[in-house]
């Protein structure tokens, strides 16, 4: 299982313990220090659309009008930061962001 976030980010953080404690073999990727390839992000893209973007948060808020009104690929490759986290894989399944839905969809395999 993959997940993809910031280390620095506690929901990640609260998710890689939470998967790890129930025995899950979990592999990170900081996706600022080792950013998504083209094709990477493209998968990503496709599965979450606009929804891997985090609206919410400073790091958006301060893009430039440009950049705010371009393509969520063109916004996570300029900063990869906005990513919605955490993106969890698992074999073909994707999920976004972290709950206790997610945690028993993740460990039950629904």
């Amino acid at each position: 299982m993959m997940i993809y976030g910031l280390n620095t980010c506690a929901t990640t953080q609260k998710a890689r313990k939470a998967l790890e404690e129930a025995g899950v073999n979990v592999e990170f990727r900081d996706v600022r220090a080792d950013p998504l390839s083209e094709s990477e992000l493209a998968e990503l893209i496709a599965q979450f659309g606009d929804r891997l973007v985090d609206r919410t948060s400073n790091d958006w808020r301060g893009l430039s009008a440009w950049l705010k009104h371009s393509e969520a690929e063109d916004q996570l490759a300029a900063k990869p930061k906005l990513m919605a986290r955490p993106v969890i894989r698992n074999g073909d399944a994707f999920h976004l962001g972290w709950d206790e839905m997610v945690l028993k969809a993740l460990l039950t395999g629904e």
